[in-house]
């Protein structure tokens, strides 16, 4: 039985409408502050031959056939990550692409299976860079969309006021009483330890969880919460064992340079100093998906052309934002199917569709 009525239909058209025709303007008005910025728009293909390697993103898998009758595993994209990295070693220097991606066992709120991704790179520029252009599109988004305040579940932010800057230990110290960097050592992190601190805030971790669930945990428990209230905040300086594509933070064995921005309590955007050392790079792959494959019973393959990339990519640094939970934040949406224009349909919907 249906819980709502489709898209399509005139009245619950009627009452997105006003979240779509602003999600046309912020998407326009976005694109035109890139190309002043000197940003190229790129677009890269959706089908590759690795979805991406984290531990706990699922891809949906398909199938390439060429006329010679050969076949190939192929993914949809959970990112245009690897691909617009690959443009950067073929010698781009500012890229941006408003990214449709594809992600399995998501939805909610703030989460569905195809949603865009407005991801974009500066060779030769700092992760602080990034931070400020964060800045900048909320205003523009803002704007666009004719509101002051970005709004979502009551909590508010000012899209207008410069973002506060906490890293990450400054974060779990203020909101949950943890020294974070205490239970990290030569870039790996003590799971005990941090799981000793979690009890002692309060809060409950599985015995099987390892030491980056036991963060998450305490992030979106105590943390998260906290977080862009008022006006935005750029959550810095993530703990090396979460680094994913980011470079350390030199002279550091605990930090990268990875940062996220919130509003409103949700988190917007995530942002990177990339990581250029291919070894490294698939160290971090290969434990990746070693846990994956524990946790999930499954693996996704590494890309090694985009390894062979890295090589030649220069330094640069890069940041995926989430369009479709800005567009929500600057229309006062509640949840993310209000401001797409088309939905992917829900399961229950489904019942007596031919095979």
């Amino acid at each position: 039985m249906r819980k709502t009525p489709p898209f399509w239909h005139k009245g619950a058209h009627a009452v997105r409408r006003p979240h779509l025709l602003a999600r046309a303007r912020i998407a326009a008005a976005l694109r035109a502050w890139f190309s002043s910025q000197g940003f190229i728009e790129v677009e890269t293909a959706a089908l590759q031959a690795s979805p991406g390697n984290e531990t706990h993103l699922h891809a949906f898998p398909t199938e390439l056939n060429d006329p010679g009758g050969q076949r190939a595993r192929l993914y949809l994209r959970t990112s245009p990550e690897f691909a617009c990295k690959k443009l950067l070693a073929a010698g781009e220097t500012r890229i941006v692409e408003f990214a449709r991606v594809f992600r399995d066992r998501e939805r909610g709120a703030l989460h569905h299976p195809e949603f865009t991704l407005v991801e974009w790179y500066r060779a030769d520029a700092s992760y602080e860079t990034l931070m400020e252009d964060c800045a900048a599109i909320m205003a523009e988004a803002a704007r666009a969309a004719g509101s002051r305040l970005l709004r979502f579940r009551g909590r508010t932010c000012d899209p207008f006021a410069a973002p506060e800057r906490v890293s990450v230990a400054e974060a779990f110290a203020r909101h949950a009483g943890i020294d974070l960097l205490a239970t990290v050592n030569g870039g790996q992190g003590d799971r005990d330890a941090l799981a000793a601190a979690a009890a002692r805030a309060g809060v409950r971790c599985a015995a099987h969880d390892s030491w980056s669930d036991v963060f998450s945990r305490v992030l979106a428990e105590r943390v998260d919460p906290h977080l862009g209230l008022r006006r935005a905040t750029l959550l810095y300086d993530y703990p090396l064992p979460l680094a994913a594509l980011a470079r350390a933070k030199p002279g550091s064995d605990k930090v990268a340079e990875r940062f996220e921005l919130y509003a409103c309590g949700v988190e917007l955007a995530n942002g990177f100093g990339e990581l250029t050392d291919a070894a490294e790079q698939r160290r971090r792959f290969a434990a990746a998906m070693d846990e994956k494959e524990r946790i999930y019973g499954e693996r996704y393959p590494v890309d090694a052309d985009f390894l062979e990339a890295l090589a030649h990519m220069p330094p640069a640094s890069g940041v995926a934002l989430g369009f479709d939970r800005l567009v929500m934040l600057a229309t006062g949406a509640e949840r993310i199917e209000q401001v797409i224009w088309a939905p992917v349909v829900e399961l229950e919907s489904m019942e007596g569709t031919m095979p």
